[in-house]
């Protein structure tokens, strides 16, 4: 069974997973509110609560009525709305569980022939909608989805909306490597844009130039806060830490890394590839020699590059080696080559859902949803990410 980080010591009850963010918008946005009328009810229903001015016995039902007038002025006075598509509605609930709302009601359903039907069962005129949908597998599904629903909030008069986009698929397809190819992460930032959404808010993009690709404002936040704050409750000491880039093109993301890990040194794996999700270690640049190898990488796929550079990495005298990121594709057979002992830990966050299959002893699952969560607020209150400790978010 995967590993789960304890509950953070300061927010109990707003964090169950670890997390780099240290105060919960709740106490000064949406104080979290229970049932009155519950709570004074006792001996079979009967309500034990008075009128403060004339002590006279005040019936339960008069409590629920203005339970519910008080939801319905706590619903009017934010024109804040989350919705959530069906790729990844665990993470929608904990980043609304951050923000101290509930979950926008929606229809969602596919008809015999596989076409996408959205409804939103409340309304949604003059509001900040922020629709959480990844493009995970299946990818072309999840794109769908997102779009209709895009198109449906854009039909019922929202102000703005807000693609919250924690995994953009086709990303890696950002440039052409070969003569008539196409670039396909260009094509879903068109269709993103086309459909009606006015921002998009992504985590951890396969490359940066993806947000050159919209025409519209992208937030792009990092997961590293999140895996950061859970390697810094670990007992490692920082002389013994390596940073290691599973290929060149993570050196920059690796090198980023390790100049907040304590200024840890860094180590780079060669490879060689000869196609599309086939990989090849060649060499090793840097001394992992008696260390803690902790390889960084923004996804894992079939998890072909990280196993092998792990297996080179133990031929050059690692000690243990951890692998962190923060999308987990786990396409086959990423779990059986992540599971064969050659990783002490590896660390994933939930942007993409995990099935229950998929888990092995030696996986631990970090939530971003504070961290999403925070970003949809200041995007929501024209706040910029540039105060600590937020000033990781990249919030412009």
């Amino acid at each position: 069974m995967a590993s789960l980080v304890q509950p953070s010591p300061t927010f109990p009850a707003l964090q169950f997973r670890r997390s780099s963010l240290i105060r919960p918008p709740s106490s000064v946005r949406f104080p979290l509110r229970c049932n009155a009328a519950d709570r004074f009810k006792f001996d079979g229903g009967n309500s034990a609560s008075y009128h403060l001015l004339t002590g006279d016995p005040v019936p339960a039902s008069a409590l629920v009525s203005s339970t519910r007038l008080e939801d319905a002025i706590y619903k009017n006075n934010t024109r804040l709305r989350i919705f959530s598509g069906t790729a990844n509605p665990a993470l929608a609930e904990e980043i609304s569980c951050y923000l101290g709302l509930e979950l926008g009601k929606i229809k969602i359903k596919r008809f015999a022939d596989g076409e996408i039907y959205v409804q939103l069962q409340e309304s949604v005129r003059g509001c900040d909608v922020f629709l959480v949908q990844p493009t995970c597998p299946p990818a072309n599904e999840n794109l769908m989805e997102l779009l209709v629903m895009i198109d449906a909030c854009r039909r019922a008069s929202a102000k703005t909306i807000t693609a919250v986009i924690p995994y953009f698929g086709y990303a890696r397809a950002d440039r052409k490597t070969q003569g008539r190819e196409s670039i396909a992460a260009k094509l879903v930032a068109n269709l993103i844009t086309e459909s009606g959404a006015d921002r998009v808010l992504a985590c951890d993009l396969h490359s940066g130039q993806s947000m050159g690709y919209f025409d519209i404002p992208v937030d792009h936040v990092y997961g590293q806060p999140v895996i950061l704050d859970y390697l810094a409750s670990k007992a490692i000491s920082s002389g013994d830490l390596v940073v290691v880039s599973p290929d060149v093109g993570g050196v920059a993301r690796a090198r980023a890394f390790a100049k907040k890990l304590s200024d840890a040194p860094l180590a780079i794996v060669d490879k060689r590839r000869h196609g599309h999700n086939v990989a090849e270690v060649m060499n090793l640049i840097g001394d992992v020699k008696g260390k803690v190898a902790i390889m960084v990488d923004d996804m894992i796929d079939t998890a072909g590059t990280i196993s092998k550079g792990a297996a080179l990495l133990h031929q050059e005298g690692a000690r243990e080696v951890y692998a962190c990121t923060t999308h987990a594709v786990f396409s086959p057979p990423a779990i059986s080559r992540l599971s064969s002992g050659l990783f002490q830990e590896v660390i994933i966050t939930n942007t993409i859902p995990l099935s229950e299959q998929n888990y092995f002893p030696q996986l631990t699952v970090l939530s971003v949803a504070n961290l999403l969560g925070e970003t949809i607020w200041r995007v929501h209150d024209d706040c910029s990410g540039a105060i600590e400790p937020f000033s990781t978010l990249g919030i412009d």
